[in-house]
Formats: C-alpha cells, sequence, structure tokens
C-alpha cells in the first residue's frame, strides 16, 4: 500500500461535465491505498475462503457472467490461464466493499481516490496534463479487453499508484451525489441501495473519460452487479 499524507486538494472541476461541478477544497486525513487494483488471482483467494454470495444473501460476484475471469474447478475457484494479474471484473459494490473488509481494508472513498489521482497541483491526468497514450493507460480497446494492472509505469500517479485511469473503472465507497462532497452527508453509508461512484475509465473509455475528474455518468453500473469493465482497489 501507498502512505497519502493528510491535507487539502482541489476536488471536481468548473469547466468538465455537470456532475465534476463545482471545483471545491476538500481536506483529507492521512490514509494508505492499493498501488494496484484487485487482480483475479486476489480475488479468486477470498472466493475460496467467503464464496460467491455473503450472510446477507448478496451477491458478490457474478459468477455466471461470461465475462467473468475467475471460475470455480475441481472444487477450487481460480482465475483463468493468462488473466491472474489483469484486473478482477464482474465484482458487485457489495463483493468489492466485503473482499477489502475480509483483507482488513475498505473501499476509498470518491474523495480519497481523486486525490490519489490528481494530487495537490491539480493535473488533468494522473502522470501530469499530456493526453493519454499507449504508454500510459488502456483505453478505447475492444470489449474485455483488458491488461495487466502493473504495464503502465508510466501512468502512476503523483503518488506512484498504478492504474488509477484506464483498464477498469473503480468502484468507490461513496454513493453517487452531488457535490461539493461531504462525507457527513450520508453519502459514506456503506448499506447497499444507492448507486455507487465510479472512477478512472476502462479499458473501453474514450480518452475524455480518463481524466483525475471524471465521475463516469453515463457507466452502466448497478451496484447490485458486476460490470465487464468495473474493478477496483482498496484503503485503509
Amino acid at each position: 500500500m501507498i502512505n497519502i499524507p493528510a491535507g487539502p486538494f482541489t476536488m471536481g472541476s468548473d469547466d468538465g461535465p455537470a456532475d465534476e461541478r463545482p471545483a471545491h477544497r476538500v481536506e483529507l486525513a492521512a490514509f494508505s491505498i492499493d498501488r494496484l487494483p484487485v487482480t483475479n488471482a486476489q480475488f479468486a483467494a477470498f472466493l475460496n475462503g467467503v464464496g460467491p454470495v455473503n450472510s446477507s444473501g448478496e451477491r458478490l460476484f457474478d459468477v455466471d457472467d461470461v465475462d467473468a475471469r475467475v471460475h470455480r474447478r475441481a472444487g477450487k475457484w481460480a482465475a483463468d490461464q493468462g488473466y491472474e494479474n489483469h484486473p478482477v471484473v464482474e465484482v458487485s459494490w457489495v463483493g468489492a466493499r466485503d473482499y477489502c473488509a475480509w483483507a482488513k481494508k475498505r473501499l476509498p472513498t470518491e474523495a480519497e481516490w481523486e486525490k490519489v489521482a490528481r494530487g495537490t497541483d491539480g493535473r488533468k491526468y494522473a502522470w501530469g496534463n499530456e493526453p493519454p497514450d499507449r504508454s500510459r493507460a488502456q483505453f478505447s480497446a475492444g470489449y474485455n479487453q483488458t491488461v495487466p494492472v502493473d504495464r503502465f509505469p508510466n501512468g502512476a500517479s503523483p503518488y506512484g499508484v498504478l492504474d488509477m485511469l484506464g483498464n477498469v473503472w473503480e468502484w468507490v465507497s461513496s454513493a453517487y451525489l452531488p457535490y461539493p462532497y461531504k462525507a457527513s452527508d450520508g453519502r459514506e453509508e456503506l448499506k447497499p441501495g444507492p448507486v455507487r461512484g465510479t472512477r478512472g475509465g476502462g479499458h473501453d473509455s474514450r480518452p475524455q473519460e480518463l481524466t483525475t475528474t471524471h465521475r463516469g455518468k453515463d457507466l452502466s453500473r448497478n451496484p447490485a452487479s458486476g460490470h465487464h469493465n468495473i474493478g477496483f482497489r482498496c484503503a485503509r
């Protein structure tokens, strides 16, 4: 995990889509975040310990979806060959929440995610202000064309966190509510129900969706289901 120092940063944008407005100052305590998204191999270990449905009957992983890259073979969950180090997909928001708890971590808030990607200098992309290219992120690719999570060191955020933009969108803990961001307004209640935030863009995203402020307004993201282009990482 990478340690992120306490302090303020500017969240949102005044010149992007309406759901990014207004740009506003957010103060955060220190926290840590996974350097990489959770992989198929890591999520398979979780399924072997917990199973695809939790004790409340909530579905954690879409085991019957053809886009899943983790399957049960000979009584054991395992990543498909060649996809072990790709980001896991088809995990519901509840599945992401429960995995992080199982790992003694938690999902990052939307504000934490943006600070990690953007830093304190207001950059447009994790690596700076230069437009996305194939040396920094996986984007504008075909359906389900994810790549290993450590492929793009040139795309690192100012804190050295990788794969923040492209490859897969990432669930955050926060409900998808208007700005300004306020952790105390109910958006951080972890009960299933509201549509949750997703950040970062995926392998099939257009370049304009890869900014540090983009919130995935038009992304299909029912929180009770998994999706072919949504993964996650954990914080603490």
